[in-house]
């Protein structure tokens, strides 16, 4: 083998090892995956109808449906929900604003019965939402920077590739001690949250049943909420489901609320 060709192969080696080396340098952290779950397209707008099922430990469930409506207006993401049985919850209006920026979630539900509006404080985001295993600060849209990330491992879960990922609130008094999630690699979508109590124990598991590509966006279309501590479950389905038709801004305000669909 001339001398030459032998150089070449060398360098070939060398150059392929830099390159491998290269690519384990430029491994996501932690925080760089979260955001690219934050910021997994969604399209400008989506409406649908949401089945949302309350099952406790004995096997009874209890039904509700809602029609519901999201926005990104850019600096904001708009949400609002509408309850339209069973009769007990019906004319129920609940409404979220997420910004873009580090201010926090602004909430508000309406409730018929007492005719009000009612602003979600910060106090009260550890709170159930309409007896679910949801609370509202889970309703909201959390941030990437509101947490610590760690990246605990890889996995492989029936031929498919995940990122585990460790997340820890940075306030001091957050509902959950951390969550943990499995991501996704091959569309950053979090098929599994695992929720920590404040004294560190399994509090709560999300599972993604289900999800489906519509007009090129990925939609998660059903779910689950399991509270392993009280046996309760909350699953939900998403239907009839539309995306990009130009809602109005003006969808989404108290009055609307009040007034309904």
């Amino acid at each position: 083998m001339k001398t030459s060709k032998i150089t070449a192969i060398v360098l070939a080696i060398i150059f392929a090892g830099g390159f491998t080396a290269q690519l384990f340098a430029q491994e996501m952290t932690a925080r760089e995956i979260i955001e690219k779950v934050y910021n997994r397209p969604e399209g400008d707008d989506q409406t649908s109808n949401l089945t949302m099922t309350l099952i406790n430990k004995s096997g009874k469930q209890r039904v509700r449906k809602i029609k519901q409506f999201t926005k990104d207006m850019g600096d904001v993401e708009k949400s609002i929900m509408f309850f339209q049985s069973p009769a007990d919850v019906k004319n129920t209006s609940f409404m979220s604003w997420s910004y873009d920026s580090e201010k926090s979630d602004d909430q508000w539900i309406y409730l018929p019965a007492l005719k009000k509006t009612k602003r979600i404080s910060s106090d009260s985001k550890s709170d159930y939402f309409m007896g679910s295993d949801f609370t509202y600060d889970d309703l909201g849209d959390r941030k990437p920077d509101a947490d610590v990330h760690t990246l605990l491992r890889s996995e492989t879960i029936d031929g498919v590739d995940y990122y585990v990922v460790e997340s820890v609130s940075k306030e001091e008094d957050y509902m959950y001690s951390k969550t943990i999630t499995w991501i996704r690699k091959d569309n950053f979508i979090g098929l599994k949250k695992e929720f920590y109590d404040e004294d560190e124990d399994l509090l709560k598991i999300l599972s993604i049943k289900e999800f489906k590509e519509i007009s090129g966006i990925l939609v998660i279309t059903n779910s689950e909420m399991k509270n392993v501590q009280k046996d309760h479950t909350t699953t939900m389905e998403l239907s009839n489901i539309e995306i990009n038709t130009n809602l109005p801004a003006s969808k989404f305000s108290e009055r609307m609320m009040m007034r309904g669909m």
